[in-house]
């Protein structure tokens, strides 16, 4: 039958599984450090560890804040946190599993009239302030370290990702310990007294009953960590920040030491021993850890990390959890009570203070004086931080757009500048063929002409031959002859062509009419277009044909030319033009 009130507990283990599998390893599956296997493996086994090694402490502490001995009201107050996380999960707003215990108890308290223990209540709140703003300063300080040594180390690229995933290996390794160790009462906390009469010894170690009770909380959370959907850790795993490796590692170290320091009754005994304040053996929430230790080294980045609407959503979880939790167990057992007439406020509960107790909480109360004002201090405190956070974070967010809107506008300039330059382009190419068009169609008018005048010069021609063949007087048939002759040699000059000719010779060789004209004014046209000539690296019949004159002339020029430009006998004159 005992097995049956538990089971609502370990649901409520199940349920804390899924819901903490992000705050353990989801940001190492999401980097793609880790497969999700691996990861989900390491950190159910390390759940349960430590449950069964160093889960008395906070299970004490929680079955002392209710010290119910009813399975059936354990098995209500379960169910209700249990049902209320659940619907917080679905309504997806993070939700503290110690919170919403602590919550439950309450509702239960006030239903029964019972006077709440509030020093150990306090211890609660205490922890529940001071884990974050401690993982906030771990946040900074591990960061610091882990900068100081990467810089130091200077380790190349491929061996620092080997080193990080292994890193993150014994993080998530002792992470989940610490889980294991903190939140375990709040899975069977209030079925402590329901835990069976056994001991087992092992002969290295054994465990009692109480340990097998944490053997199968663990498992149940464990069950919870396996099964839930890696997809869902991929997807979930960077709402709260964009991580980095290294930011992924100092989270997990700082989950890991801060879990430590409220579950460990070791420590704390060690510390009582030296006179000094231990920390509250009290489940605290892996998630606001994180999202102190995000705070953190967002301190040391600039705080753009950190979304400001999922930090909102946090503490709406925060909020509502415990709120909802006591509701829900309130409205429950009044239900119960009630509807069913079903006794849940009857003496054996020892809910209600005896004499002894109240003295202690009489004697508790100026220390009680003197501890609100440090948790109010310290709540003010993180509400500061997060309103610099939030105020950071708007400003930032401004700048950013501000940055875009810069680019954006410089981008459109851009554009525009480049628009108007294609259209300059487009617009200097399309001149350019449309002049080139026009020379084309000047050149296809100057051929047409030609060949016009061609056939007509040619028909000329061809009746005056005619008619110098009809001719029978010789004498007149010579005249004729000769008239031919002195038209053709006139049209053999070609002097609008030989113009033309010239200007273009003179046009693609500027540079050495030029210097000839400076270096040689006395030499005639002649002379120069000879040279021209020359140039070109024409033949003597070629120049005689282009000059109309005798090839004997040609040469006659050529050796005046070479006398006027005082070339040396051993030199031609092309190779002295060439040179030029």
């Amino acid at each position: 039958m005992t097995i049956l009130y538990i089971v609502s507990g370990l649901y409520l283990g199940w349920l804390l599984g899924t819901n903490d599998t992000i705050n353990v390893f989801g940001a190492s599956v999401n980097l793609k450090m880790l497969n999700f296997k691996t990861a989900a493996f390491i950190a159910s086994l390390f759940v349960i560890i430590g449950a069964i090694f160093q889960g008395e402490g906070t299970t004490s502490t929680i079955h002392s804040l209710g010290n119910i001995s009813e399975p059936a009201i354990a098995f209500v107050i379960s169910l209700c946190v249990a049902i209320c996380i659940l619907v917080l999960i679905k309504i997806k707003l993070p939700v503290s599993t110690s919170q919403a215990i602590v919550g439950g108890m309450m509702g239960w308290s006030i239903f029964i009239h019972a006077t709440t223990n509030w020093q150990l209540l306090s211890k609660f709140i205490l922890a529940w302030i001071l884990a974050p703003v401690i993982g906030m300063f771990l946040g900074m300080l591990f960061f610091l370290l882990m900068r100081w040594i990467l810089k130091r180390t200077s380790i190349h690229l491929i061996k620092l990702y080997s080193y990080l995933r292994i890193a993150m290996l014994i993080a998530i390794a002792v992470a989940a310990f610490g889980l294991g160790a903190n939140n375990i009462g709040n899975v069977v906390g209030i079925f402590s007294n329901l835990s069976p009469e056994l001991f087992i010894d092992f002969g290295f170690f054994s465990i009692g009953g109480i340990q097998i009770l944490f053997l199968l909380g663990g498992i149940s959370i464990g069950i919870g960590i396996f099964s839930y959907n890696w997809r869902l850790v991929s997807e979930k795993g960077n709402e709260i920040l964009s991580l980095t490796p290294e930011a992924t590692v100092v989270i997990l170290a700082t989950q890991a030491v801060v879990l430590f320091l409220f579950s460990s009754s070791w420590l704390a005994n060690i510390l009582i021993s030296f006179g000094l304040p231990s920390f509250p053996l009290v489940p605290v929430s892996s998630t606001q850890i994180a999202i102190g230790s995000v705070i953190g080294i967002g301190f040391v980045k600039g705080a753009r990390e950190i979304e400001t609407k999922t930090l909102a959503s946090i503490g709406l979880g925060w909020i509502t959890a415990p709120i909802g939790a006591g509701l829900l167990t309130y409205s429950l057992l009044f239900i119960i009570h009630t509807v069913f007439q079903f006794p849940v406020n009857h003496e054996n509960l020892h809910l209600v203070l005896k004499q002894p107790e109240l003295n202690n909480l009489v004697n508790y109360a100026p220390k009680l004086n003197m501890v609100l004002p440090g948790i109010i201090s310290l709540a003010s405190l993180i509400i500061l931080i997060l309103i610099y956070l939030f105020f950071r974070q708007q400003k930032l967010r401004l700048r950013a757009e501000k940055d875009i809107l810069v680019q954006q506008s410089q981008l459109f300039q851009y554009e525009k500048a480049m628009n108007e330059l294609e259209m300059r382009t487009f617009s200097i190419e399309n001149e350019s063929l449309n002049l080139k068009l026009q020379a084309r169609r000047k050149e296809f008018m100057d051929i047409a002409l030609n060949i016009s005048e061609q056939i007509s010069f040619l028909e000329k021609i061809s009746t005056g031959i005619n008619e110098a063949i009809k001719t029978t007087d010789n004498e007149e048939r010579i005249q004729r002859l000769n008239k031919l002759s002195m038209i053709i040699k006139q049209k053999m000059s070609f002097p609008q062509e030989k113009k033309e000719f010239y200007m273009q010779i003179e046009e693609i060789h500027k540079d050495f009419h030029l210097k000839l004209k400076t270096s040689f004014p006395d030499l005639t046209n002649l002379e120069k277009r000879l040279a021209g000539l020359l140039r070109l690296n024409l033949s003597t019949k070629e120049i005689s044909t282009l000059l109309n004159i005798s090839p004997k002339s040609v040469e006659v020029a050529r050796y005046r030319l070479k006398k006027k430009m005082n070339i040396d006998k051993d030199k031609t004159l092309n190779n002295f033009i060439n040179n030029l």
